[in-house]
């Protein structure tokens, strides 16, 4: 009887232990899955990282040589553009008057004296800025009899200045310049007068003169 009562008492006491076991393996397992994914977790955090310290490195590299491309073409723009001077007068051949009209007219120096850098239109008469600086402009022009010789000096359509005679008999002529601030693209260029009259020849009494003096 005993013996009977002891089989299923150890039965139990067996069934229990094995639960047990079995549970601890299970939470071992567990703990060791967590770990495992702590792990990777925390490699692939340290990789993410990794790469977007690589990313900002290689972006500021870039950068830095983006600024140096561009410090390069800066320079190498206003080495290659640091010389420009042009000059020239009215008429490219034969000798008259020019004007008067009745409306201000763009004036196109015809013969060219001096053009370095090729900023100066000979067929439109205007003078394009290549690079942001400093120029300085010239314009003599020279009338006869008893109507008014006068021009003006503008930038970007806008009057700088006027060169003017009132002649009563006679040859008279009149000069005047200005200095600029001009940007790239900025354009110089002269109108006469409405009204007026300049006469110019094989001599070129008339003159339109630029350079520049520094870059900035």
């Amino acid at each position: 009887m005993k013996i009977i009562m002891f089989l299923p008492l150890l039965l139990l006491v067996c069934s229990v232990s094995a639960d047990q076991t079995e549970t601890a393996e299970q939470q071992s397992s567990k703990q060791d899955i967590h770990a495992v994914l702590r792990e990777l977790t925390a490699s692939l955090i340290n990789d993410a990282m990794k790469q977007n310290r690589w990313r900002q490195k290689t972006e500021t590299d870039q950068l830095k040589l983006q600024s140096k491309e561009i410090v390069f073409k800066m320079t190498f723009l206003s080495l290659s553009v640091k010389q420009v001077a042009f000059s020239a007068s009215l008429l490219d051949q034969g000798e008259g008057d020019t004007g008067p009209f009745n409306d201000h007219t763009t004036l196109i120096f015809k013969h060219v004296i001096t053009n370095i850098g090729n900023a100066y239109n000979p067929s439109t008469g205007i003078f394009t800025a290549p690079v942001r600086g400093a120029y300085h402009f010239d314009l003599t022009i020279v009338g006869h009899g008893n109507i008014v010789a006068g021009a003006f000096l503008l930038r970007n359509g806008e009057q700088i200045s006027i060169t003017y005679e009132n002649p009563t008999s006679g040859t008279v002529s009149a000069s005047n310049g200005a200095s600029l601030l001009l940007e790239v693209g900025d354009q110089v260029f002269v109108r006469l007068l409405a009204g007026a009259r300049i006469f110019d020849s094989q001599s070129h009494h008339n003159t339109f003169s630029g350079h520049l003096i520094f870059t900035m």
